[in-house]
């Protein structure tokens, strides 16, 4: 019998680059996504151009499925059709830290009620498997942004006798500050997969995410700004820096360490485990920084519009401390520089 992985949100940036992974292990891929996100945002992420690349790359192995998350009966149908599911990977979101405030209702329904669904059919249908849910640093809220920084001509930064300069550990607090709307939203699907686990004895796993990137994302304003800046640098369009003048700093990650992160806690669980995920350190750049870099490497003269005020609850500085899960996973290592993440966005589009 072939091993079954379900996957939603199969055709996002995370989502698809799990998909692919999997495909390529051998596992029989079910992929739930309906393209929420390109309606939301009004931008095409190319759904049907991936759907087509995995059937014919993969032929029989993916099979895809187009309802949203927050349909019950869907969710348990397919839960009971497939006899036996090993994995799940629950990508699928609403996205947006700006979005959320508008609709408050449609994105904590899809943030929390969504992955309540898949615990529900998880705990009834396949107790057995193992339970992946991608969570935020926005749980965190911007708690972060009180810590004692230097400002220097490019960056905000911490000095090095800092006890948090290697990065925020999953002991940083997540109350008593402002997270938005899509940070409580995750914030409860984060508890409710550390609950499962913890409470009903299940094998489940939180990947609390930064900046994740990859040359499968169609970035928007609003939500993937690696993917966006350098598509508008490749257009000459004008890119909006929100606040801190360009000097915040974020630690990337690129999607295949993350996807190999998600199969090494497939293979060794937890249950109800925590983990910092993103690129670390070395991997932090702040945006002029990276500005430099794409405005280089695509030998184009950036158009930047600096505006003073930053987005609620917006992080000054993150950076990751994935100490603790290269503790668990010592054969994990970040493998992808800032430098080759870029030029993978830059170099190949979708």
């Amino acid at each position: 019998m072939k091993s079954n992985v379900l996957i939603t949100g199969s055709l996002g940036l995370i989502g698809f680059e799990s998909t692919v992974f999997f495909l390529d292990k051998g596992f029989r891929v079910l992929g739930i996504d309906n393209n929420l996100r390109s309606k939301m945002l009004s931008i095409n992420t190319n759904s049907q151009k991936k759907i087509e690349y995995l059937r014919k790359r993969h032929k029989g192995k993916y099979i895809h499925h187009d309802f949203d998350i927050r349909n019950k009966k869907c969710i348990s149908d397919l839960f009971k059709k497939y006899s036996k599911i090993d994995l799940i990977i629950h990508t699928a979101a609403q996205t947006s830290h700006d979005w959320s405030a508008q609709d408050p209702f449609t994105d904590y329904s899809i943030n929390s009620l969504g992955t309540l669904n898949l615990l529900e059919v998880f705990r009834q249908y396949c107790p057995t498997a193992v339970f992946i849910f991608t969570s935020t640093n926005k749980v965190y809220g911007d708690l972060v942004n009180n810590l004692n920084y230097k400002e220097s001509k490019n960056r905000y930064d911490l000095n090095k006798i800092d006890i948090n300069y290697k990065g925020i550990t999953e002991k940083f607090s997540i109350d008593q500050s402002k997270h938005s709307f899509f940070g409580v939203s995750k914030a409860s699907g984060d508890l409710l997969v550390q609950e499962y686990g913890r409470y009903f004895s299940l094998k489940t796993g939180v990947f609390r995410l930064g900046v994740v990137a990859g040359k499968w994302q169609n970035g928007a304003l609003e939500q993937g700004f690696l993917s966006y800046m350098i598509n508008h640098f490749k257009k000459n369009g004008e890119f909006i820096v929100f606040g801190y003048k360009g000097k915040q700093v974020r630690d990337i990650i690129h999607a295949k360490d993350l996807v190999y992160a998600f199969y090494l806690f497939y293979k060794n669980p937890k249950k109800g485990e925590v983990f910092n995920m993103g690129g670390g350190r070395n991997n932090a750049h702040s945006l002029l920084e990276i500005i430099q870099k794409i405005s280089k490497l695509s030998k184009t003269k950036p158009k930047i519009l600096y505006k003073n005020k930053p987005r609620t609850g917006d992080h000054k500085w993150w950076i990751t401390d994935y100490s603790k899960f290269k503790k668990l996973y010592p054969s994990w290592n970040i493998r992808y520089s800032v430098d080759d993440i870029i030029f993978d966005i830059f170099k190949d589009d979708v």
